[in-house]
């Protein structure tokens, strides 16, 4: 029997000789989830088309109508941390080759997405998580459906909004990036447009009318004017989605905007306005079931993870978008070392009790010198795994 292939890829010759290039995520049953196999085949592809005077522009899709991507593969890395944590290497952050494979190839494919050449257009229709974010956010063209539901739920698993989060989500209006790093709150079609992770909402129904419409247009080798052609046609089908389609109505998000700035109003970046903001979350009475869930979630989140996701906004302020995964990298790896990220995974995936003993297990027992050490290297700067990210070649 034939193997199922993760990725599958395609050229569609257009009109007027040039062509689109095409690659479906082809993991159903894992809902897309990113392996290193997945990240590895579609980095090829995607050099390889950079350069390719035929292809115009690429689409970035998924099989299926449950989820574009719904994060990285968690099971693998478990492996590598209870193998890295037994062993007498426990101490050093470099010692885990998976997860140094996993993290500087995933992050690598991110930041390709975001400074490629020519026009991606992202179809992020269904569950987008985690490593999913991370192939949309970088994309030129972004566009979700009345079935795209976003999030960045790492806090539940020890992790933190990695794959460039720290970066994005300081693009959002105020207060939201942290409010959505600490609660993993799911987004819907139209505030995924309103805080910029998304450009366009369209209904899955005119997906093929899209498609059909890239096919006719007078492509060239000029990535700008073809990321002006792709504009057009998406803006087109956007304003045919408009007629009647829900999920264009505001989102909670936007609705609850000022409420969630007043609760996230922590001016100083420190770890007290931090406990604050935090404590207000978790307290805030409401009668909406999205904020008494994304309350539940800061309540059962890893402290660590939340003081780390708050730290590297921080930081990422300052920070271009190379320095920011470089960042991430090291804290990725710190985070793999250290208790929480294999209990946050073992409680949800492997074990499935919801019941993780986190270490620290309270805010007050996390100190800021622990928070600091999961961004320390052991590298040199010119020796950073990434080191070259943002270099001219």
């Amino acid at each position: 029997m034939e193997t199922r292939k993760p990725v599958l890829f395609e050229t569609l010759a257009s009109s007027n000789g040039y062509a689109i290039g095409i690659i479906r995520l082809n993991a159903e049953k894992t809902l897309n989830a990113l392996s290193l196999q997945m990240i590895d085949l579609i980095t090829e592809q995607l050099l390889a088309w950079s350069t390719d005077k035929h292809i115009a522009m690429v689409m970035l899709q998924a099989a299926g109508e449950k989820a574009f991507c719904a994060g990285g593969d968690l099971q693998n890395l478990y492996q590598s941390m209870l193998t890295h944590h037994a062993s007498a290497q426990s101490d050093d952050i470099g010692a885990n080759h998976y997860a140094r494979d996993f993290f500087e190839r995933e992050y690598r494919l991110d930041y390709l997405i975001h400074t490629y050449p020519k026009p991606i257009l992202c179809w992020a229709h269904g569950i987008v998580m985690g490593g999913g974010m991370g192939l949309m956010a970088g994309a030129s063209h972004r566009v979700v459906t009345e079935k795209s539901r976003l999030a960045m739920q790492e806090i539940g698993i020890g992790l933190f909004p990695d794959v460039g989060g720290s970066y994005f989500l300081n693009q959002m209006p105020d207060k939201v990036g942290l409010f959505l790093a600490l609660t993993g709150a799911l987004i819907n079609a139209s505030d995924a447009r309103f805080i910029h992770l998304a450009d366009y909402v369209i209904t899955q129904a005119d997906k093929a009318q899209v498609l059909n419409a890239l096919l006719k247009q007078p492509w060239s080798d000029l990535p700008t004017k073809n990321g002006f052609l792709l504009d057009a046609v998406l803006n087109n089908a956007q304003t045919r989605s408009e007629t009647g389609l829900d999920s264009l109505s505001a989102g909670p998000i936007k609705t609850q905007l000022a409420t969630i700035q007043m609760l996230c109003d922590q001016e100083g970046f420190n770890q007290n306005s931090l406990e604050s903001s935090i404590e207000a979350i978790i307290n805030h009475r409401s009668d909406d079931q999205w904020f008494s869930k994304a309350a539940a979630s800061v309540k059962n989140g890893s402290p660590s993870s939340m003081q780390l996701a708050h730290l590297l906004l921080k930081q990422a302020k300052a920070m271009s978008l190379a320095e920011v995964f470089r960042m991430e990298y090291l804290a990725a790896l710190h985070c793999a070392a250290r208790p929480d990220f294999a209990e946050g995974i073992r409680a949800l995936l492997v074990d499935k009790d919801l019941q993780p003993k986190w270490q620290p297990a309270t805010h007050a027992e996390v100190t800021p010198d622990w928070v600091n050490s999961f961004i320390e290297s052991p590298w040199p700067a010119a020796q950073h795994p990434l080191a070259d990210l943002g270099q001219p070649h």
